[in-house]
């Protein structure tokens, strides 16, 4: 008897040194995207992800690939564009990790949450385990919606860099044009000069789209749907407009640079309205008890004192 309680312990740490052995070198692990020139950038995908991504390609096809599902693979490829991530990750990847996470993750901690409730203080063990279900259930619909609530994130920071480079790179591209350069010769040094940004990479493509043969205008039509968001859309526009109209291009980037810098000023200040909303809930649960323990505290504790004499 005794043997085999060796035997399953020494089993169970083999297994668990394996496991902490596995998610150390996936950590360690670096993941790349090739840019438009051929360069490589770095893009990091979260823990998690990358420990379950293995396990895709073990959902069958049919599932990921469903017709009925058509509408969000195309919805996740464009996130994936506008994040970052196309060549990195597929929509049907994305999809089966939709089904992975639950299944697979959220399976396995359901089952030490099970195993650990036992372990815990009577009451809260007790408490605990009257709710079970709805821990259990709050899990899994987390785990499930957690793919899509990091893309969506990762589209999110994107748009928010390129926002802040956006109004500079406009006026170095304004000065490029108004000096006598050429549009593409703006970009190559824009490109040259600056370093490799979300921005940076998509006017690498822009660049590159032309040399190989695309128009100027469908190259800013491509730019804006990849990027898909407002400020991009505006300046492809305008850039379009301008070049069929024939009018100088220099003076619509600097219109469309000083409205960014309008549009980024209202922002700001919405978030600045914004603060004193968002800072009521930490004020409420933080701040006050700390006050009334630090103005109460003492009084509270030497009552305990007496009372205990």
């Amino acid at each position: 008897m005794d043997n085999g309680i060796l035997i399953i312990s020494l089993l169970f740490l083999l297994s668990a040194t394996g496991i902490a052995w596995q998610v150390v070198r996936t950590a360690q692990l670096a993941t790349y995207v090739t840019l438009a020139d051929g360069r490589r950038q770095e893009r990091s995908l979260p823990l998690l992800i990358r420990l379950v991504l293995p396990f895709a390609s073990f959902v069958p096809r049919a599932v990921t690939e469903h017709r009925v599902l058509e509408e969000s693979r195309q919805r996740i490829a464009r996130r994936l564009v506008a994040g970052g991530y196309e060549g990195l990750l597929q929509p049907q990847e994305v999809v089966a990790l939709r089904l992975l996470m639950p299944l697979g993750v959220g399976v396995l901690l359901c089952i030490l949450l099970a195993f650990a409730f036992p372990r815990m203080p009577q009451g809260i063990g007790r408490a605990l385990a009257d709710r079970q279900f709805a821990i259990y259930f709050a899990l899994l619909v987390l785990l499930g919606f957690y793919p899509d609530y990091w893309l969506k994130k990762s589209v999110k920071l994107r748009h928010k860099s390129i926002e802040r480079a956006l109004p500079f790179v406009l006026d170095l591209l304004t000065l490029s044009v108004e000096s006598g350069l050429d549009f593409m010769t703006g970009i190559s040094r824009i490109i040259q000069k600056r370093e490799i940004d979300p921005l940076g990479e998509e006017l690498i493509r822009v660049f590159r789209e032309i040399q190989v043969g695309r128009s100027r205008r469908e190259a800013l039509q491509n730019f804006a749907e990849r990027v898909d968001h407002g400020d991009i859309r505006s300046v492809s526009n305008a850039l379009v407009q301008a070049d069929e109209l024939g009018t100088g291009i220099g003076h619509a980037l600097r219109i469309q640079a000083d409205q960014i810098r309008v549009k980024r000023f209202q922002r700001a200040e919405k978030a600045g309205n914004e603060a004193p909303v968002k800072m009521l809930f930490p004020l409420i649960a933080f701040i006050f008890p700390a006050v009334f323990l630090i103005l109460l505290g003492p009084v509270i504790l030497q009552m305990a004192v007496r009372g205990g004499f």
